[in-house]
């Protein structure tokens, strides 16, 4: 797997998915550490946010996160960093480097997640609950996300269904390497929950695929949405999100240059599969309603 690829990947990732605990014993965890931004953004979003500790150096949502103690990456946790903020819950990613066996090994209780879907995302909702002793919680969080989720695809469905193509991956400042987003991948419910059909959802395809600037011109989407080089505070995004949606200027035999439907994203909520999936979803909603309403 090329780099682009990979880097992409690993950026979704870090999102929530099943969850398979340690044994916790008794006590309900009163200094909780993170390792990815969606568990940060699971733990804020079930009210734990005074138990959260230490967080992941990508952390940045919500605002009161980026001010935490870091803890190194979460493919790369610092396990003595973990440990001297005596935490007594760790929610570490499955792709985290040994940190588990660390973990054990220091008797420090964890949860690990693994990558998923946009199902498994309600799956660590309940079952982080669970972990932090507050599973009642988790009831009403994922019905308000269901809910709002349910309110976007049925304003989806009552309308045509542009095709779109999603970039999750290029290097930096060009469209060479480009990855995509294909089948049974989190960002393709997401398109279909907004009303738009990927075009990359082709059986057999793998979840995220390297396609050329050839492939794009086939395909010939009516809309285009680049999530590359965002920038990491809502401040760079504003002032990248021009530079990056120029970089497609030479192509205006695109339906989606021509129309003006090439969008640079402006939130980072697409890349971090949790709670904000509800944000993300309405986002990608509104980019496909505004050609529609005019």
């Amino acid at each position: 797997m090329g780099r682009a690829i990979r880097r992409a990947a690993l950026w979704l990732a870090i999102g929530c998915a099943a969850i398979e605990i340690a044994p916790l014993g008794a006590a309900i965890p009163a200094r909780v550490v993170s390792t990815s931004p969606s568990i940060t953004e699971t733990l804020f979003a079930l009210g734990l946010g005074d138990r959260v500790v230490g967080v992941s150096t990508y952390c940045r949502f919500p605002p009161e996160a980026a001010t935490l103690p870091k803890v190194g990456t979460f493919l790369r946790p610092d396990a003595e960093a973990i440990a001297g903020l005596r935490p007594d819950l760790v929610v570490v990613h499955d792709l985290s480097t040994g940190i588990d066996r660390k973990l054990a090994s220091l008797e420090i209780p964890f949860v690990t997640v693994d990558h998923g879907t946009l199902g498994s995302v309600f799956s660590a909702i309940r079952q982080i609950a669970a972990a932090a002793g507050v599973p009642a919680r988790a009831d009403w969080l994922i019905d308000d996300i269901e809910r709002r989720l349910n309110a976007t695809r049925r304003a989806g469905a009552a309308a045509p269904h542009p095709r779109v193509l999603f970039i999750i991956g290029r290097r930096p400042g060009m469209l060479a390497d480009l990855v995509g987003v294909g089948p049974g991948s989190y960002l393709n419910e997401l398109i279909e929950i907004a009303g738009g059909t990927n075009v990359l959802a082709i059986e057999g395809q793998p979840e995220y695929p390297r396609i050329s600037m050839e492939t794009v011109l086939r395909l010939n989407p009516d809309v285009i949405v680049d999530t590359v080089d965002m920038g990491e505070t809502e401040a760079e995004r504003r002032q990248r999100q021009p530079i990056n949606a120029r970089l497609w200027d030479g192509y205006r035999t695109l339906t989606a240059v021509k129309t003006g439907r090439l969008h640079a994203a402006t939130t980072d909520a697409l890349v971090v599969p949790g709670p904000r999936v509800v944000e993300a979803a309405e986002w990608v909603a509104g980019l496909l309603r505004q050609r529609r309403d005019r």
